[in-house]
């Protein structure tokens, strides 16, 4: 019998009362759900606004330890309850360390463990090095009840090396909760297509579905473009959604096909590890 997999991700806009934004994630969890979806992917750090866009030490108020923070205390005992797999993006603290990270709670309510951002952006809207250390966990794969999944956090998107280095720890899916919308320094730039075209670069190259949440909204002028997806192994939308509206969008994938499709493409075959130290001079 194949292994099939029903995947949504989720899309809203956030303001400034974290209890909030957790019953906004819970209403559309509980929806995704109902429509049948076995790992649900809110947007990165839906637990407020997307604070990074300036400097500003009173935000980091808002950073919990990772088991007692109030997403996770809130949604994991939500995903035992629907027997969902969820994977959490939080603003942690650890002692006087502060990390963007991600925990990925399976489908009876366990903390399968914590992922850390690994690469923390640094620019105009977008100020996360003020606020995160460059993640230490190294990338993740959880082993959940629906299957083997490599999440990363929205600037991890951009990287290959990220995506490839999941699907050599056996992902089977690849997930990104991200905040991305437009540029202050340059409010012609719209970066929309250029991620969409990158993350479907990852699913084609490593011949696995890909899924990507976003949120929306005018953020004091910071307007976040939503457009949240699915793709699959072929890099084709299975499920899109506009820029502006608030909800779920959920496909199905088969995982045994994805497995027969990536073997026949031969990508992981015929990598060459041995030459990339040469060929990069040993960068």
């Amino acid at each position: 019998m194949a292994r099939t997999l029903r995947l949504a991700v989720l899309q809203a806009a956030f303001g400034d009362d974290m209890a909030a934004n957790i019953a906004t994630v819970e209403k559309l969890t509980r929806d995704a759900a109902k429509d049948g979806a076995q790992v649900i992917l809110p947007p990165e750090l839906f637990q407020g606004p997307y604070f990074c866009k300036t400097e500003d030490t009173g935000h980091f108020q808002t950073a919990y330890p990772w088991r007692e923070h109030p997403v996770v205390t809130a949604l994991a005992p939500l995903a035992k309850e629907l027997g969902v797999v969820l994977p959490l993006s939080i603003f942690e603290r650890d002692g006087q360390e502060y990390y963007n990270s991600l925990v990925t709670v399976d489908a009876d309510g366990e903390l399968l463990g914590l992922y850390r951002k690994s690469h923390i952006p640094d620019g105009p809207g977008y100020e996360e090095k003020f606020y995160f250390r460059p993640g230490d966990t190294g990338f993740k794969v959880w082993n959940t009840k629906f299957g083997r999944l490599g999440v990363g956090v929205c600037w991890d998107q951009w990287f290959p090396e990220a995506a490839r280095a999941m699907m050599l720890m056996g992902a089977e899916v690849l997930f990104y909760p991200t905040a991305i919308g437009s540029e202050p320094e340059n409010p012609s730039l719209d970066t929309r297509e250029r991620w969409r075209r990158a993350m479907t670069g990852h699913a084609v190259s490593n011949v696995v579905p890909v899924a990507a949440a976003n949120r929306i909204g005018d953020e004091d002028g910071q307007i976040f473009y939503g457009s949240s997806f699915i793709v699959d192994d072929g890099g084709d939308f299975l499920a899109d959604m506009s820029r502006k509206e608030e909800g779920f969008a959920a496909a199905t994938v088969d995982l045994d096909e994805m497995d027969e499709h990536r073997a026949s493409w031969g990508f992981f075959r015929d990598r060459r590890p041995e030459l990339y130290g040469r060929l990069t001079g040993g960068r």
